[in-house]
């Protein structure tokens, strides 16, 4: 399998979500990892919610939708590729369980390579009556998991604890800066022309794909909070667990559609959803902080 090609614009946006992983593991420390794994209720919860829970709600979703068999197909592709950088940044920004994200987007890592597969090709037999062989290519997923997370995270992580007082004093005028440039490719990627690496999508396509995508974005946000507060994980966790579930890593989700089943239809539910779903992941903590008597900047209380 040949190597995806990769335009300015994809370019520009791995290394601003690798500046924002960096960000993140500025306000890491090791005892966070510790409480993570010693204490792996959280970790649990989320990771069922979603390697199994989401694509079930994609599932129903689509088969009672009349969307075009690919936005079908894509939008189940997009709920298989769980939350990735952006879902870590925004849980670092709103003071959710940092590390709890970026141990689900590690462990994740993994996983997939086996879940994708199986549930895309499950998608593909409901919705076209055959099976397409799919494999994620182990060098190109290392690649994109641990160039643009995990190792930029590490990076961070390691510098907090050689330089303490330079990381807390960075913290927050960096939070503004990586905002700004994350909204900023992300209006480039969607209305660049395609021969330099947008979109393509058209009007109608939006307006077609937007309804059906809101409710998936909407529904796993809602399990996936509700799920954290009636296992008895905390605020925090289940806030966390709420941002993981619905800021998939559409990243992930253009390599599989566009590479590995060369269908550039499948993308575009990617393309829409990371339109807008940073933007309810902030609606989703002003409403959860509000509700439990916190400002939007506030630190959880449990």
């Amino acid at each position: 399998m040949s190597l995806p090609h990769y335009t300015a614009i994809d370019i520009l946006i791995s290394m601003v979500l690798a500046f924002i992983m960096f960000g993140v593991g500025l306000s890491l420390t090791s005892t966070s990892f510790k409480n993570v794994i010693f204490y792996p209720k959280a970790l649990l919860a989320g990771l069922s919610s979603q390697i199994i829970v989401l694509p079930i709600i994609s599932f129903t979703i689509t088969y009672f939708s009349n969307l075009p068999v690919p936005f079908k197909v894509g939008l189940i592709i997009l709920s298989t590729c769980p939350g990735g950088t952006v879902s870590g940044f925004l849980t670092y920004f709103f003071k959710g369980n940092a590390a709890l994200s970026i141990t689900f987007t590690s462990i994740n890592s993994f996983i997939t390579l086996i879940t994708i597969p199986f549930i895309i090709n499950l998608s593909l037999v409901f919705y076209y009556g055959k099976t397409t062989e799919i494999q994620l290519s182990y060098i190109e997923t290392i690649i994109q998991i641990f160039s643009v997370t995990i190792v930029p995270a590490l990076i961070g992580v390691f510098v907090r604890s050689r330089y303490p007082a330079f990381a807390i004093k960075t913290q927050r005028p960096l939070k503004l800066m990586l905002l700004v440039a994350l909204g900023v490719v992300f209006v480039i990627k969607f209305f660049a022309a395609e021969k330099s690496g947008g979109s393509g999508v058209t009007l109608h396509e939006v307006i077609t794909i937007l309804p059906y995508a809101l409710l998936l974005n909407a529904l796993s946000m809602l399990w996936g909070y509700r799920f954290g507060k009636a296992a008895g994980l905390g605020l925090r966790n289940s806030y966390t667990i709420g941002i993981e579930a619905a800021v998939q890593n559409t990243t992930l989700a253009f390599l599989v559609a566009g590479t590995l089943l060369q269908n550039q239809e499948m993308i575009k539910p990617s393309l829409i959803y990371a339109m807008f779903s940073f933007w309810t992941a902030i609606f989703y903590t002003y409403l959860i902080k509000r509700t439990n008597g916190l400002k939007l900047f506030d630190e959880f209380k449990s």
